[in-house]
């Protein structure tokens, strides 16, 4: 076979290498190198591997968005992921959960964060229609998400993740919230706390509602009073959370335990606990696991979600996937329950 060399000019240009580069590198046609790239009869064995090798030579990669067009179905083998933030532990791993699901299939993941920004969830949601992705993946940042209804106009499917919307015909897959709160506050209680502090996210946000109707719902069945001066629902900032549990450790009468409704907020817990010499004495819990949780003295008590099994499940059903032995739905709603890992924290006695 004679050897392949690139076109002249080609070493000095930085666009993209077309069909016609590789056709001009293997010294055959146009309709040959076209043939061979999408799969169709008609050229010999020989050949096909030339033209495989000159491709690989230059860099040439097929235009995903044309070759969509060229399709009967229209699919693009693209599934848009869109996250409150996709540096968080938690949504971390959820992605991960989507990509290693749809990656064997030959289906391409697009990520973005919203940061809990309705204009710019908005944007990219459009963007991901622009670009015709064949799914949608996202964790809504309010309920009432009526723009994601131009996605289902366009034959594409959409998966909530981690809350639902006022839409119920979007299927979600969503952690027990209220149950895992529910396990954590009543944990506590079973060590012989009664006045168990309460640091939590936005009351707005479907999460931090369930969360908060958890610990409420311990606490009443164990004949314990909510104090209101033991519960801040405000923000979820590392600055906002230290504020919150400053307030509670210098409050008149202060709480023996505390339970935290966010990873970002036991974490600030823990330092300020540990700034003031109070981590073996006040029992903390924390919805999230978070990495590191089992190394600090004490270990912190968690109750685990698992995000990796939320991506899974999201992605299948994005797929068009079979998912009715996947934590039974409830009307269109996956429920993933939580688990309670004791590590110390949490079992420090009043």
């Amino acid at each position: 076979m004679a050897s392949l060399s690139a076109p002249e000019g080609a070493a000095s240009t930085r666009r993209r290498p077309t069909l016609r580069d590789v056709a001009a590198l293997a010294g055959v046609s146009f309709k040959t190198v076209s043939r061979v790239v999408n799969g169709e009869p008609g050229v010999s064995a020989p050949v096909a591997e030339r033209v495989r090798a000159a491709a690989e030579q230059i860099g040439y990669r097929p235009n995903a968005a044309a070759t969509a067009l060229r399709r009967a179905d229209g699919r693009t083998a693209t599934v848009g992921v869109l996250l409150e933030d996709t540096g968080n532990p938690f949504f971390a791993a959820l992605l991960r959960g989507v990509e290693d699901t749809v990656r064997p299939r030959g289906v391409a993941v697009f990520s973005s964060s919203t940061d809990l920004d309705v204009a710019r969830e908005r944007d990219v949601t459009a963007n991901f229609l622009a670009r015709q992705v064949d799914a949608l993946i996202t964790a809504p940042s309010q309920a009432d998400a009526a723009h994601l209804a131009e996605l289902r106009d366009a034959d594409i499917a959409v998966v909530l993740v981690d809350r639902p919307v006022e839409d119920s015909s979007m299927p979600s897959v969503i952690t027990d919230n209220r149950q895992g709160s529910r396990l954590g506050v009543q944990h506590l209680v079973d060590q012989g706390h009664r006045r168990i502090g309460y640091v939590g996210r936005d009351p707005s946000i479907y999460t931090s509602q369930e969360r908060y109707a958890g610990y409420v719902e311990a606490m009443e069945s164990a004949g314990i009073t909510v104090d209101d001066h033991l519960v801040f629902r405000v923000g979820a900032t590392r600055s906002s959370a230290e504020e919150q549990v400053t307030a509670l450790l210098d409050s008149t009468d202060p709480p023996t335990a505390i339970f935290t409704a966010q990873d970002i907020i036991t974490m600030t817990a823990v330092g300020v606990l540990q700034r003031r010499g109070l981590a073996d004495r006040i029992a903390l819990v924390g919805f999230d696991d978070f990495e590191l949780a089992d190394l600090l003295q004490p270990g912190i008590t968690v109750v685990a979600q698992d995000p990796y099994r939320i991506g899974v499940i999201a992605a299948r059903l994005a797929l068009g996937d079979d998912c009715a032995s996947d934590e039974h739905p409830v009307e269109g709603q996956h429920i993933v329950r939580t688990r309670l890992i004791e590590r110390g924290s949490g079992e420090i006695a009043p």
